[in-house]
């Protein structure tokens, strides 16, 4: 059984270490595809601040990032102009490098089953609770 507060610390640690672990994996996988110019790309991955209700129950999470990354997934770049319908005439230079890793989809995945295994826990040990004073009373 998990208390109230064992479990809104769980997930607090959690969140934090995710948002971390994200910042690492886009920033690995810049790296791996040699998307480093200048390296303002892969310096650019930052955790915003966590906005969370006081127990952690609901939680906003982002990271931003330059935008030129889009431009990397897409493969696209100064010598494709806007608006082309696709074949501009010559060959293409860039090559698509996607940076949007699977790892962070499935870290996503990994996030809403930890939040429903905490939270399922932390209401099986409310209701215990509930129960054994509702016990005690008759």
């Amino acid at each position: 059984m998990v208390k109230e507060i064992e479990a809104q610390e769980e997930r607090e640690k959690y969140i934090k270490a995710w948002n971390e672990t994200m910042l690492r994996i886009w920033q690995e996988r810049i790296t791996l595809l040699e998307v480093i110019d200048t390296g303002r790309l892969l310096a650019s991955p930052v955790a915003m601040p966590v906005r969370a209700d006081g127990r952690f129950v609901e939680v906003t999470l982002s990271q931003e990032f330059l935008e030129y990354g889009l431009w990397q997934d897409y493969g696209v770049g100064r010598e494709t102009p806007r608006g082309n319908s696709g074949d501009i005439g010559r060959a293409k230079v860039r090559q698509r490098r996607p940076w949007f890793s699977k790892r962070y989809y499935a870290s996503v995945l990994n996030l809403r089953d930890f939040f429903g295994d905490n939270l399922g826990r932390e209401f099986q040990g409310i209701m215990a609770d509930t129960f054994e004073r509702l016990n005690k009373l008759y």
